[in-house]
């Protein structure tokens, strides 16, 4: 999700929790700092969990 505009920008898949002070780079090649990450609720009967990942660019 982009902080600025609350939009999503992509999907990704992470092995495991990304930190909150990670760096990373999008499929468009802009690296972008992770502002927050929100974690959700599993549906029900299903065991994967949603995590909304804000980040900002980086300059």
């Amino acid at each position: 999700m982009n902080s600025t505009t609350g939009q999503p920008i992509q999907k990704m898949s992470f092995g495991r929790m990304p930190k909150p002070w990670a760096s990373f780079n999008l499929e468009s090649g802009e690296l972008v700092a992770i502002d927050r990450v929100d974690i959700g609720k599993p549906a029900p009967g299903k065991v994967v969990v949603p995590v909304h990942v804000w980040v900002t660019p980086k300059k």
